[in-house]
């Protein structure tokens, strides 16, 4: 060009060859970088996924679990309030019982 003063040096074909080169390799590189971070989000997403799955299946055994200790302390309840019932004539009959044992020591004071 004319004038002006400054001039471009020209470029060098063998270091603009070894620019495309490295370009190249650090390409290469960045993919197999890439690469391993996938592999690496997939198997921590699929450690993640399994600890999920195994917390649920905590979670869901242990209200199973917990509304078998319910019913079963219902029941437990149901069948202490039936024998209390059953219970209910035992004092009257421990009463007859003394009665009775009193009356046959009298007796048997009369006996002798």
């Amino acid at each position: 060009a004319g004038g002006g003063g400054s001039s471009i040096p020209a470029i060098d074909p063998g270091a603009l060859q070894d620019v495309v080169a490295l370009a190249g390799q650090v390409a290469a590189q960045v993919d197999e970088l890439l690469r391993n971070v996938h592999c690496g989000l997939q198997a921590l997403t699929a450690l993640s996924v399994g600890c999920i799955q195994t917390y649920r299946d905590g979670v869901e055994s242990l209200g199973e679990a917990a509304d078998l200790s319910i019913r079963a302390m219902y029941a437990l309840v149901a069948r202490c309030e039936e024998l209390d019932r059953a219970m209910q004539p035992v004092p009257a009959l421990a009463k007859r019982i003394r009665d009775m044992k009193g009356t046959l020591e009298r007796l048997e004071g009369l006996c002798k």
